[in-house]
């Protein structure tokens, strides 16, 4: 199989959890993948190293720096050809309530937060578009809190939401090329993140909130990324699907 015939796919934030998850789906599926890390370089090559097949790579940089972004898109399309798929993963959960948050935290938990979760999103696949060819796939990771809200991460949450009308807004405009553009959204992931409120009985409380009594694994949001980035899921564009177990269900 020559390695055009291989899909070549950057997920950004693929050193754990569900980026990692994504990373080894897409491998098995024979693709080619660029595991995108901003700090951890270490759990980014272990990754690379544990995927099924060959010409994997690594990719780093800050998604809040507009210049480390582009230099980073154009090593992995001059790697592989071409971007054909880009998963818009990486994302910041900064806590800052509003009534406990001094003014200082409050900016600084937004600037970061819509620094790498939206706009960091938005300038990498600025660059990614201008080498994905026809027919090419975007998926980007939103969550549930993007529509029931983050009363403890509110820029988290209003990101969430950005990035959902950001690709909708793209799936209209690049629909004449072939281009899907669609989100996915999981509630809680058991991830090393959601680690700490999934304890005591936070976490038991956390589990019921689906009637399937448990949280979601980073592999079946894998398994959502999948299917929206395969040949028949062109006509899903613009679409979000739901990955909470019924935990949060809207209209």
């Amino acid at each position: 199989m020559s390695q055009r015939s291989r899909r070549g796919v950057l997920i950004t934030g693929a050193s754990r959890g569900i980026g990692a998850a994504i990373a080894s789906a897409f491998a098995s599926a024979g693709d080619r993948v660029a595991v995108h890390y901003g700090t951890r370089r270490a759990e980014a090559d272990a990754v690379r190293k544990s995927l099924t097949g060959v010409d994997h790579i690594v990719a780093g940089a800050d998604l809040g720096d507009a210049r480390a972004v582009a230099a980073m898109v154009e090593q992995v399309a001059a790697t592989f050809g071409a971007i054909d798929v880009l998963v818009n993963n990486a994302g910041l959960f900064v806590e800052h309530p509003i009534m406990q948050a001094g003014y200082e935290e409050w900016q600084d938990a937004w600037q970061q937060t819509l620094a790498v979760n939206l706009v960091g999103a938005a300038n990498v696949t600025w660059c990614a578009v201008r080498h994905m060819p026809d027919g090419g796939r975007i998926v980007n990771i939103s969550s549930r809190g993007a529509f029931r809200g983050e009363p403890t991460h509110p820029a988290y949450g209003a990101s969430k939401a950005g990035l959902i009308a950001f690709g909708q807004s793209l799936a209209r405009d690049l629909g004449a090329r072939g281009i899907s553009v669609t989100a996915v959204a999981p509630g809680l992931v058991d991830t090393e993140m959601a680690a700490p409120a999934l304890s005591g009985t936070d976490g038991e409380r956390r589990r019921a909130e689906s009637p399937f009594g448990r949280i979601a694994t980073a592999e079946e949001v894998a398994g959502a990324v999948l299917y929206l980035a395969s040949p028949g899921a062109a006509f899903a564009s613009g679409s979000v699907i739901d990955v909470n177990g019924a935990s949060h269900l809207r209209l």
